[in-house]
């Protein structure tokens, strides 16, 4: 399918002709996508309780992936998709301007940008001996004898 999850799109035909949306949900087997705001339906739910109200319930309904067009985020047209190759994976590109409507290559190209400009810092992480836990051990036990004692000490005074 050439709409995604999160994608950006307007309505081609039917009753929400010209409306925009995100994609909520889409469903590749049946060829359907759910699109905030677009195809409306209402259910009406009754009350099953004494203290439940019945409610008139509003849902979005699934329509057809080709009644939809992607919107490019860079030059904010409809447009439609093709395919190429970015850094050795498959990515979706606008028709119209050429840039990626892929979130993550975007992002992957901006970090590569930063990683030629500034190179990485080397770190370094102290890592603990045995000595050093076994003293830590030794101590915490100590520290929790003491409080023993003294709480021992405080109950025969009193």
């Amino acid at each position: 399918m050439k709409v995604k999850k999160n994608d950006n799109v307007v309505v081609l035909t039917g009753k929400d002709k010209k409306k925009t949306g995100k994609v909520i949900a889409v469903m590749p087997k049946a060829n359907k996508v759910l699109v905030e705001g677009v195809n409306v339906q209402s259910k009406s739910k009754k009350a099953r309780s004494a203290n439940e109200t019945s409610q008139i319930i509003k849902k979005e309904g699934a329509i057809d992936a080709s009644n939809v067009m992607v919107i490019c985020p860079v030059c904010n047209k409809a447009t439609r998709v093709a395919h190429a190759e970015v850094d050795g994976k498959k990515a979706r590109i606008c028709k119209k301007c050429g840039a990626s409507l892929d979130a993550k290559f975007e992002k992957a190209s901006k970090k590569a940008v930063k990683e030629e400009a500034a190179p990485k810092k080397a770190t370094t992480r102290k890592k603990k001996t045995e000595t050093e836990e076994v003293k830590t051990e030794t101590v915490k036990k100590t520290s929790t004898r003491k409080k023993a004692v003294k709480e021992s000490a405080e109950a025969e005074n009193a």
